[in-house]
């Protein structure tokens, strides 16, 4: 069994593992730190040259624009479950390895939950968050730098997508039609954008993109979520008074978005921290670019808070 219990776990948690994993006398899964660092398109950063610059030792590099839907215009999109299992062979990834999944040190948490939630929805049954690299670094544990050494490819079983804890454009669509309608049910969409984006007072990241909100969302922005100098996912108790200030009820169910599927991913980590269940919780994956270049005009779908 791994001695890895939490989702999110410490840089003290996963350096301990590493170190008993390295054991010759270790009989726990082998564990495979993942990096997940991406940056948004007008940031211009890369982030695999942030990996290659300085990154956990023996770590992998997950490419969020490369192990996605090709034929989906919206970026970010689940891949099927055949180009899943690929991905996971290519990085030399084992089903029955422990997979401790981080993110850049210059942002702390923004990718790394995305990629942890894509493995869990595939069914990879030992998944955590490193909470998280930025403290990794400056609290002197181990990195490395260059050119990687090439991954042993291994065998994946092509996995089923949990199809429950995902959600798509025209479901979404019926939803927020009927909520606030009398008898309809008390479904709660979480959007993890900014409050200037959510309101429509301030642009998207892509260009052309109308800013606002689906009706009846609320906004979660991820920089609530996160200690404002470590970057790392708030302690349970201030997230569960987050959630709670904002009315977000453990017991009704939940759909979390943002711009492109990526951040969303934040909001449920945070849930899981705070204790929220795991049942009734779903991410809209295309999110609000989808959202914004599918509703029509005279729908009232883009809503605009001054």
């Amino acid at each position: 069994m791994s001695s890895l219990n939490s989702y999110l776990v410490s840089p003290a948690q996963l350096d301990s593992a590493l170190k008993r994993n390295a054991s010759r006398l270790s009989t726990e899964p082998r564990i495979v730190p993942l990096c997940a660092s991406w940056f948004l398109p007008n940031d211009g950063r890369n982030g695999y040259e942030t990996f290659l610059a300085q990154r956990i030792p023996h770590a992998r590099f997950f490419d969020l624009d490369a192990v996605k839907d090709p034929h989906s215009p919206f970026p970010h999109m689940l891949p099927s479950a055949e180009d899943f299992a690929v991905a996971m062979r290519n990085l030399g990834i084992r089903r029955k390895d422990s997979v401790v999944v981080y993110d850049t040190k210059e942002l702390g948490i923004f990718s790394a939950p995305r990629v942890g939630w894509t493995l869990q929805v595939f069914g990879h049954p030992k998944v955590h968050v490193l909470n998280n690299f930025r403290m990794w670094v400056e609290e002197g544990y181990p990195t490395e730098s260059g050119e990687p050494k090439e991954a042993e490819k291994v065998e994946y079983a092509v996995p089923q997508l949990e199809q429950g804890r995902v959600v798509a454009f025209e479901e979404v669509k019926e939803i927020a039609r009927e909520l606030g309608k009398e008898g309809a049910e008390e479904m709660q969409i979480l959007d993890a954008r900014s409050l200037g984006r959510w309101k429509g007072v301030d642009p998207e990241p892509r260009e052309g993109l109308s800013s606002g909100h689906i009706p009846h969302s609320t906004s979660v922005p991820i920089t609530d979520l996160l200690d404002p100098n470590e970057k790392t996912l708030l302690p349970a108790s201030e997230l569960q008074a987050i959630f709670k200030a904002k009315g977000v009820d453990p017991s009704k169910p939940i759909i979390n978005s943002c711009g492109t599927g990526v951040t969303a991913a934040i909001i449920d980590a945070a849930l899981t921290e705070a204790g929220f269940p795991t049942q009734q919780r779903r991410l809209y994956d295309g999110s609000w670019t989808e959202w914004a270049q599918r509703v029509k005009p005279g729908d009232g779908l883009i809503r605009k808070t001054e």
